[in-house]
């Protein structure tokens, strides 16, 4: 199996050495694509940004059947064309699309919360969403659809299926129509509440035309890659999906544990 979504030094929230992710990966038996975070025009005024061509440089050399080299992209209408322009330069392998920022906030910042409800906030975050992957057309798969679950301030964090079921259809189907996957990121399996309600998200996801998943930890620190990688694999047997990979940007079946 590949753990697709980890985060080593080139990532500014990250200080994982390329050489404990490889040892630790080796160890556990699991391929590794290395997912480093571009989010430009971010909300706090500094871009989430990396030297690409250093990291090209640095880690092409340890290319492989199982090692790739792919991007996490902050999905924003506002840079939609910077980050088609860049996915377009350079030879990534895989391309995570992700919701970091909605309605010009930034999701982690628990400011983003204050004054407002569960349901105004979450509604606005499915629906920068829905909007983002109508136009980014370049990804492969959308990153961690439950991440405002990590960061929000209320009692109840989740995404229930049954609350904003009209909006996580609408990312769901388009999606399918654009022949995208989504990601189990499985940074929150562990917490049983999270488990339960994804297994709701990823049953709507078959049943909407979903067939493939791409699985991964968002590691950064070399310990954590693989992470609920169990959990994942008995999402998609409940469910009928099937995981995936991209190496130079063809998807590639996985076999589960």
């Amino acid at each position: 199996m590949i753990d697709s979504h980890i985060h080593t030094e080139f990532s500014a929230d990250s200080e994982m050495k390329l050489y404990n992710g490889l040892e630790h990966s080796r160890k556990i038996g699991l391929g590794m694509t290395i997912t480093e975070h571009l989010d430009l025009k971010f909300p706090t005024g500094t871009d989430f940004a990396f030297d690409i061509d250093k990291y090209f440089n640095e880690y092409g050399k340890y290319k492989s059947s199982n090692f790739m080299l792919g991007i996490e992209i902050g999905m924003q209408e506002i840079c939609l064309e910077e980050n088609r322009t860049i996915i377009n330069k350079y030879p990534f392998d895989y391309i995570i699309g992700s919701i970091h920022a909605s309605n010009g906030a930034d999701i982690f910042n628990p400011k983003t919360y204050q004054g407002k409800t569960k349901k105004e906030v979450f509604e606005q975050y499915f629906s920068s969403m829905v909007d983002c992957v109508k136009q980014y057309d370049f990804i492969d798969s959308l990153g961690h659809i439950d991440y405002i679950s990590r960061y929000a301030t209320y009692n109840d964090n989740e995404i229930h299926y049954h609350e904003f079921k009209e909006y996580i259809d609408e990312v769901i189907k388009v999606i399918v129509y654009n022949e995208k996957v989504m990601e189990i990121n499985t940074r929150r399996l562990n917490n049983v509440d999270a488990y339960n309600n994804l297994i709701d998200v990823y049953s709507a996801y078959k049943q909407l035309g979903g067939k493939y998943v791409t699985i991964g930890s968002d590691a950064h620190h070399a310990e954590d890659i693989g992470n609920n990688f169990m959990l994942a694999n008995r999402i998609c047997e409940i469910c009928n999906l099937k995981p995936v990979y991209f190496k130079n940007r063809k998807m590639e079946l996985m076999s589960l544990f």
